[in-house]
């Protein structure tokens, strides 16, 4: 099968190209993609558990605990228990991460409309609808 027929090919190489896309764009502000991302998330909506988090960024608890290890020695969040489950930890933007996280969502909102910026909002729509709908499969063994 020729490479340009295989979507596997094609979606890791389009992969790479939009990794490296977003990382040079938030390399101004110091920080890793993922750590970008994850700060958008909580500019979205802070003071939330570990445990949500890890389930809207679709992280494993082990690479999340990491990032969030690099996010609070830069001063950027806090963990702080959680008064109403004492089995979990709230994670808190602190003043200095509530600026960063705030460009973060800038510069990933920017870099979003740029990397597509080939596409008409047609079609825009319609890459999204496909991507969803192929993240929805089960894969079958």
């Amino acid at each position: 099968m020729p490479e340009r027929d295989c979507i596997f090919f094609q979606f890791a190489k389009a992969n790479q190209l939009a990794s490296r896309f977003l990382s040079q764009k938030v390399s101004e502000l110091n920080i890793t993609s993922v750590q970008a991302m994850v700060l958008g998330f909580l500019d979205k909506e802070d003071q939330i558990t570990s445990s949500a988090l890890g389930k809207r960024t679709e992280l494993d608890s082990a690479t999340l605990t990491g990032i969030l290890d690099r996010l609070e020695t830069a001063g950027f969040i806090e963990r702080k228990g959680n008064s109403d489950d004492r089995r979990s930890i709230r994670i808190h933007l602190t003043k200095k991460g509530k600026v960063m996280s705030r460009e973060a969502t800038r510069v990933i909102t920017e870099a979003n409309s740029e990397f597509l910026e080939v596409l008409t909002d047609s079609q825009k729509r319609e890459l999204l609808g496909i991507i969803n709908k192929l993240r929805l499969l089960t894969p079958r063994s």
